[in-house]
């Protein structure tokens, strides 16, 4: 069982994990089939290597499959246990309750997310919500965390295309910083801090890097790294669930154009993508917009940003746009 602590001094909790690290690594040294042979367990064929199919989508002729959901095999938060906190002298501690999914985006080996059919895309988009949908009828949930880390550099383990979902019992404190500050920006302005974003890029114009007629893909102001894209969904809505399905083949359309433009800037790009949404069994919020933040891995973290909470940009989002407009290749 996980175990899920609570830092005393920032009050930010950590999971502890140690099956996580038992999960194979096909960049170093990759799982085989006893022969020397590397056998994802992601790909048709190999699906006794996970855990049962949660959810999945039939290929064409329905004698296999184009999308799979499996809980992950070495979950960092796992169903049962006790809900309840625990002392441990001044710390504090609790099982570490929830669930772990892995979405599996298709069933070719190494086909990128932008390379798949737009409406393949869409599937991933639509799984997102079903699933959320569907674990969020749980009571102890009180996040569901979207991601997906694509290269060695950020983070994955496995080249197969795949994002992950994790339930939470408790609010992420980046979350809750995030909620609150789009709070405060409400009571100051009187305004949605996202949809000032949106009326200030589009006229601007200088930093969008994707338009249709639902979503808006920028190089945010204040960008924490270089290339780091935003896609903000042009209407007001605090909760990714509730997005209707009228939306989802322009936000599967404007991913798979900001994806493009990265690969084609970036060579060899690893990044992190971030569904930001409100945490579930809150109601709509007038100050808070859903969005997701895509983070290319360029360079690593170092000192000062872990020293200060700063950090250091060094190609502008004004640069990036750029670029990733007129698909300069950028030369680190």
């Amino acid at each position: 069982m996980p175990e899920i602590r609570k830092d005393p001094v920032f009050g930010r909790w950590v999971i502890i994990a140690s099956e996580r690290g038992l999960r194979p690594n096909e960049f170093s040294t990759a799982s085989d089939d006893g022969n020397g042979v590397y056998k994802c367990p992601f790909c048709p064929g190999n699906e006794h290597l996970t855990p049962p199919t949660v959810y999945s989508l039939p290929a064409a002729g329905g004698h296999s499959w184009r999308l799979r959901v499996v809980r992950n095999k070495y979950p960092a938060l796992v169903p049962g246990g006790n809900d309840g906190g625990q002392s441990d002298g001044i710390y504090s501690r609790m099982d570490g309750i929830g669930t772990h999914e892995v979405l599996i985006e298709n069933a070719r080996h190494g086909l990128r997310l932008e390379e798949m059919e737009l409406e393949a895309v869409a599937d991933v988009a639509r799984t997102f919500i079903l699933r959320t949908r569907e674990i969020k009828k749980d009571p102890g949930v009180k996040y569901v965390m979207i991601f997906k880390n694509h290269g060695m550099n950020a983070g994955a383990s496995l080249a197969h295309p795949h994002s992950q979902i994790i339930a939470l019992p408790m609010i992420p404190i980046r979350v809750a910083e995030e909620v609150a500050g789009a709070e405060h920006y409400l009571k100051e302005k009187g305004s949605c801090v996202f949809c000032d974003i949106l009326k200030e890029e589009t006229g601007f114009k200088n930093r969008v890097v994707g338009e249709n007629g639902n979503f808006l893909a920028v190089e945010p102001y204040a960008s924490r790294f270089s290339f780091e894209t935003w896609l903000l969904p042009k209407k007001h809505l605090s909760h990714f669930e509730d997005m209707q399905e009228a939306l989802v083949w322009d936000l599967a359309s404007i991913l798979k154009n900001a994806l493009c433009k990265l690969h084609a800037t970036l060579p060899d790009l690893s990044y992190n993508l971030i569904v930001h949404t409100m945490p579930v069994h809150t109601p709509q919020a007038a100050h808070y917009h859903w969005h997701i933040e895509i983070m290319p891995k360029l360079c690593q973290v170092a000192g000062f940003e872990w020293g200060t909470g700063f950090y250091i940009n060094t190609v502008s989002p004004e640069e990036a746009a750029a670029m990733l407009n007129e698909g300069k290749k950028y030369q680190l």
